[in-house]
């Protein structure tokens, strides 16, 4: 089909972007810029790519938050699928293929994106940046958890940290051309840092308290 760039990012930052202000301030509209943009950059790897159709599927990849955390890349998939504007765009086939690459974003699945669509848009929202990690998952502690005071919210953040992206955590990185694996491993040695790592914590949690 027919489709012009242009008019379709101009589309997501009309009617897609702002969708993000409903969310927590890891996932809003800074967030969903980041990944549209790392997605875009990721793509120059892969030149069979439609940019189109990447840029929609990691524009809507967290949409489905607006139905809670944990079955949120379902819901955002099923988002793409029932929205008829992108018919004038994509074909059946292709919105399939937008929306399981938003479904297979999630660092926890049980299973390996099934599109490269899915495994770019993957990566991009692996932002591998010491400050972004704590932050966002800080943030979504004092929102979810209000009630754990500061010590309670550090132990949260560690076990969180440990599961996800320490060695053997379930993170998974999909393209190899990208900086994402010479940054985890340089979190990964922040993270066994216990004086270091506490003392980013604090800065943290301290400019948050002071908001």
């Amino acid at each position: 089909m027919e489709r012009n760039f242009e008019e379709i990012m101009d589309f997501v930052e009309r009617e897609i972007i702002p969708r993000y202000n409903n969310f927590d301030r890891g996932h809003g509209t800074d967030h969903a810029r980041t990944v549209i943009s790392q997605a875009l950059q990721l793509a120059q790897y892969y030149p069979e790519v439609d940019s189109c159709m990447l840029l929609v599927a990691a524009a809507y990849h967290d949409l489905g938050l607006v139905h809670g955390r944990e079955l949120h890349h379902i819901h955002s998939a099923a988002i793409v699928r029932d929205d008829a504007r992108l018919r004038q765009w994509f074909t059946a086939d292709e919105i399939n293929t937008i929306a399981d690459a938003a479904e297979d974003h999630r660092a926890s699945s049980d299973h390996e994106p099934r599109t490269i669509y899915g495994r770019i848009v993957a990566e991009a929202d692996r932002i591998i940046d010491s400050e972004t990690i704590v932050r966002r998952t800080l943030q979504y502690g004092l929102k979810h958890e209000p009630g754990l005071d500061r010590e309670g919210q550090y132990s949260r953040l560690m076990e969180h940290m440990r599961e996800k992206y320490d060695y053997g955590g379930y993170l998974k990185l999909w393209i190899p051309q990208g900086d994402n694996a010479r940054r985890l491993e340089q979190f990964r040695r922040l993270l066994h840092d216990e004086a270091a790592f506490r003392q980013l914590f604090d800065k943290i949690f301290n400019s948050l308290s002071n908001k």
